[in-house]
């Protein structure tokens, strides 16, 4: 989200650097607790949603090494949100793309004051022109404004919106929406992932509350079935009651009956 730059450190390696020889903490937090909980937001749900794939990586506010030549100035902060396709789940440090033989493929950054000027201009040109991310949104979790933009031969080109209403990322196969609730104590717009028949992918407390309704909704089952065997199993015992008392008056049933 926010870009500066630094005084680096003094360190020793031969080009080209892993992750473990790179820089990978500034010591820089998110700018706001929206931020940080809209970033939380993207990640967290899609962490979920694709728990059992072994064939992505997810980030965000991590540093992504895109050139050698950013290793020694260190002005380059990574993006707020990226997913990394076709590549083997594990903790990273940082992104290195010379070291992964890839970048990512889709990018998001959230807006602020401070940054949105370079995020729409700077930041795009890199991600266009130097990354080439297949596609790039942006997002302002203040006022909602949101875009996004798909590689077209080398350019990117805006992402309309459909007739939902919603921005359809292709590389993730998802779709981008507006939702306006309440996520870590925060009322707002935010901005989240959804499948493409319209369903939110949920997170970790409502993936909890949704499993807490299901075991209720069993337990309802369960107790009505109990109810349903215990009604049967008293009428059973009535009729048999009643052909007792009728048998003891007259006798066995006839074999026609």
């Amino acid at each position: 989200m926010s870009t500066r730059l630094l005084s680096p450190p003094v360190l020793e390696f031969e080009l080209p650097p892993t992750e473990d020889e790179l820089l990978y903490d500034d010591g820089m937090p998110m700018a706001t607790l929206r931020h940080r909980l809209q970033m939380n937001l993207l990640i967290e749900p899609i962490e979920l949603a694709w728990a059992d794939r072994d064939d992505f990586f997810i980030s965000g506010n991590m540093f992504v090494y895109f050139s050698p030549n950013q290793v020694m100035d260190y002005d380059f902060r990574g993006p707020d949100f990226f997913a990394v396709l076709g590549v083997p789940k594990r903790e990273r440090k940082s992104w290195v793309i010379w070291q992964e033989g890839k970048g990512p493929d889709v990018i998001i950054e959230l807006l602020s004051e401070s940054t949105a000027r370079q995020d729409k201009s700077e930041k795009k040109q890199i991600y266009q022109n130097r990354l080439r991310v297949p596609e790039y949104y942006w997002y302002d979790p203040f006022t909602a404004e949101w875009a996004g933009f798909t590689l077209q031969k080398g350019v990117y080109q805006p992402i309309r919106p459909d007739k939902a209403g919603r921005l359809i990322s292709s590389q993730m196969n998802l779709a981008l929406v507006h939702w306006d609730g309440v996520y870590g104590d925060v009322e707002a717009r935010w901005l989240r992932w959804a499948t493409l028949d319209g369903v939110l992918l949920p997170t970790g407390r409502e993936w909890a509350e949704q499993e807490r309704e299901r075991a209720e909704q069993e337990r309802e089952r369960a107790e009505q079935e109990r109810i349903r065997a215990e009604q049967a199993e008293a009428e059973a015992a009535a009729l048999g009651q009643m052909l007792a008392r009728y048998q003891a008056q007259f006798g066995d049933l006839p074999d026609n009956i």
